[in-house]
């Protein structure tokens, strides 16, 4: 009918813009969640967040307290921090599936808790790929077997390895990441992990292995963690901890 012509145009353009904004929405998530990595707007006042959902690409982390049943292998009495000292994690952390995995757990001590946030949200934030992230009484407590399947883990009441002392791990302050990509290298270049010996090779550029003077280094120095991969001698380049050993 005559007249009409402008106003189907008009409405034509409305519904073209309103649908170039949601398709410019949904493709932005990935950038948004690379510029801050924080937490989502569901956020509590203590900075805590509620458990992402496996679509999500935003960096959430929720912190709790744990108890001697929740580490029925990797605590016993006579260790140098109680479960009260001990803190859980549950964090969103990026897979080598090059996806978000909102399922981690980390036990560490509850005075190092907030400043791991922070260097698990910076490493969220770079993409750095986390092959698996559980608690080692997944693995009844065993360091060995938690290796072997490449798991990121903290707490262990353990000594260090060769000594009869106890490990930082005991005191939930020490990180093993990606423990297959960043073996430990014995001084005289021995790896017990047959999977892993192939990574001895430092100039190695495949995901989740770490260098001197990355990102993924300069994040834990960031709240003054050291690296075992600075040591002399034997080489530890899947540790980091608050003493730097």
């Amino acid at each position: 009918m005559p007249g009409r012509g402008p106003l189907r145009s008009v409405a034509f353009a409305a519904a073209f813009l309103t649908v170039s904004f949601a398709a410019t929405g949904c493709g932005r998530g990935s950038d948004d969640s690379r510029k801050s990595g924080s937490p989502t707007p569901s956020s509590s006042p203590s900075g805590t967040a509620a458990t992402p959902s496996p679509t999500s690409t935003a960096f959430t982390a929720r912190v709790e307290r744990v108890t001697a049943a929740d580490l029925k292998y990797s605590w016993r009495k006579g260790c140098p921090v109680a479960p009260s000292g001990l803190r859980m994690i549950r964090m969103t952390y990026w897979g080598m599936d090059h996806k978000p995995h909102p399922d981690g757990r980390l036990v560490v001590n509850a005075k190092a808790s907030g400043d791991l946030v922070k260097v698990f949200r910076k490493l969220y934030a770079m993409r750095y790929p986390i092959r698996r992230m559980e608690p080692v009484d997944v693995y009844k407590g065993s360091d060995f077997d938690s290796i072997e399947a490449g798991n990121t883990s903290a707490f262990n009441c353990r000594n260090a390895t060769g000594s009869t002392s106890f490990s930082q791990h005991a005191y939930g302050l020490a990180v093993d990441l990606n423990t297959c990509e960043n073996p430990y290298v014995y001084a005289d270049g021995h790896v017990a992990h047959k999977d892993c010996k192939k990574y001895r090779n430092r100039r190695n550029d495949d995901p989740g292995v770490i260098h001197a003077g990355d990102r993924v280094v300069k994040a834990f120095a960031s709240i003054g963690w050291g690296w075992g991969g600075e040591w002399s001698g034997a080489k530890d380049y899947q540790h980091f901890s608050s003493s730097g050993r």
